[in-house]
């Protein structure tokens, strides 16, 4: 089973939020409080969220979880 790095999410996520410049937190449908947790490592998303998320930033899960990298 592959481990996923809290890292990486919360980097990524930033990362790709800063990118197209918005509010990431109103367009996926995700407590802003929460966006912040998971960008800075305090928080790690559920799948749900995970899924929200990339379909926000139209992006796959896999960009976000750096799935390519493990």
């Amino acid at each position: 089973m592959m481990q996923l790095s809290l890292k990486e999410i919360d980097e990524n996520t930033r990362e790709l939020r800063l990118e197209r410049q918005f509010q990431l937190y109103f367009d996926a449908d995700v407590a802003k409080n929460q966006i912040g947790r998971i960008e800075r490592g305090e928080h790690v998303p559920n799948i749900i969220s995970l899924i929200k998320i990339a379909n926000a930033l139209d992006v796959g899960i896999s960009e976000i979880v750096d799935l390519k990298k493990n």
